[in-house]
């Protein structure tokens, strides 16, 4: 764990912001290059070309990937920290190096697998703001994914409808894996917390991955 009097983060209760160090936001940026980088060199090869050239198609993912990214683990991240700081914790992310290259490495083989790093907490959490934290990442991205999922029935079929379908799909994909109910992840507070929270929000997500391959 990370000593809050390392961090130049300061603690002020309340729900009006998030407060970052400079160290958390360099993290934070280092772990959204590698992660874009890694979901487009698999999804330049997974999916057909938008563009005729290799650069061009490429260029165009990253760009795509770079959405999928910020909306699928920025905002999940980010949903763990106001949480947390909204309880007076302190609250900050920090990259797992070996992960975020790991991550890179097994995308040229065609796989994603990505452990970036992790939202740090330190404080007097109770039991139940623990869940609450824990739950929070994963209920962004079914906001994320519903959003995404319903914006793209309402546009008509084209490569807009199908980004917007990835989106949906990797956000629920990211919220029902955070949800496993085992140790370190999300699902296993939550569950400890409170049991019908946990399967409600489990079995919304479920739901609504199954929801994107409807026709």
């Amino acid at each position: 764990m990370f000593d809050p009097n390392d961090s130049p983060y300061k603690r002020s209760g309340g729900l009006g912001y998030m407060r970052f160090s400079r160290q958390e936001i360099f993290e934070i940026g280092v772990s959204v290059v590698v992660l874009t980088l890694a979901f487009a060199i698999v999804f330049s090869t997974w999916f057909p070309p938008i563009y005729d050239t290799a650069l061009d198609n490429f260029i165009a993912w990253l760009m795509v990937c770079a959405v999928v990214v910020l909306t699928g683990f920025v905002l999940h991240e980010l949903g763990h920290k106001f949480a947390a700081q909204s309880y007076g914790a302190w609250a900050e992310y920090r990259m797992y190096p070996k992960g975020l290259a790991l991550a890179l490495i097994v995308a040229f083989f065609g796989f994603i697998f990505a452990a970036p790093g992790a939202v740090y907490i330190q404080g007097m959490i109770t039991k139940k703001q623990n869940g609450i934290i824990s739950v929070a990442g994963p209920v962004v991205n079914l906001v994320v994914g519903l959003l995404a999922l319903i914006a793209a029935w309402a546009v008509d079929g084209g490569m807009v409808a199908f980004v917007l379908l990835m989106l949906a799909r990797v956000n629920l994909i990211l919220a029902l894996f955070n949800l496993i109910p085992f140790p370190p992840l999300d699902g296993s507070k939550v569950l400890a917390w409170n049991p019908v929270v946990y399967f409600l929000v489990a079995g919304f997500a479920l739901i609504m991955f199954l929801a994107t391959f409807s026709p």
